[in-house]
């Protein structure tokens, strides 16, 4: 199972109904997910996310830097275990589509609103609540911070606004220099 990629980041994860529901999406995302370098030119992540596999390399470096910051109480204690758990899920499938429903050659612009999408639409194989599903949409869809234009400018994504959008738009941010 391609799951198993993320066994360690997935354990973060305490309620195991949200565990195996990202387990489920894990093994939903294309193959390329866990091939492809997390910058498709080489010029946006630093070198270890870079070549093959890279991308599951940033996504597990993100994953690492929430839960260190998360285990910290004066950071953490202002999350509840259920938004820790969402959180984690988020940073784990965040970049689940970055080069689209099939492997484009470049990142698509679009990506959080393809897996924010995705998942959505598959709410029916996996056991989240409309709750937790509303804070996976908005924190995913958010997390390219500043960076939410397509490649002609036009703003098509949210920038961060609240506590959890900026908790996860960090850790990816982290994770990317």
């Amino acid at each position: 199972m391609k799951h198993e990629v993320f066994t360690r980041e997935l354990n973060y994860i305490k309620d195991e109904r949200i565990r195996e529901s990202c387990r489920i999406i894990l093994d939903m995302l294309p193959d390329y997910f866990y091939e492809i370098p997390a910058s498709s030119t080489g010029k946006y992540h630093p070198d270890f996310s870079l070549g093959e596999g890279g991308l599951v390399r940033h996504v597990k470096v993100a994953v690492r830097l929430a839960k260190e910051l998360l285990d910290n109480p004066c950071i953490g204690g202002k999350y509840t275990s259920n938004e820790k758990d969402v959180m984690i899920l988020t940073l784990i499938l965040h970049d689940g589509l970055k080069s689209g429903l099939t492997h484009n050659k470049y990142t698509q612009a679009n990506h959080p609103t393809l897996i924010k999408n995705f998942v959505i639409e598959n709410k029916d194989k996996i056991n989240l609540t409309d709750n937790e599903l509303d804070l996976f949409a908005h924190c995913v869809e958010s997390h390219m911070g500043p960076w939410n234009k397509d490649y002609d400018g036009n703003v098509i994504l949210p920038v961060p606004k609240t506590k959890y959008e900026n908790f996860v738009h960090m850790c990816d941010y982290l994770s990317s220099k």
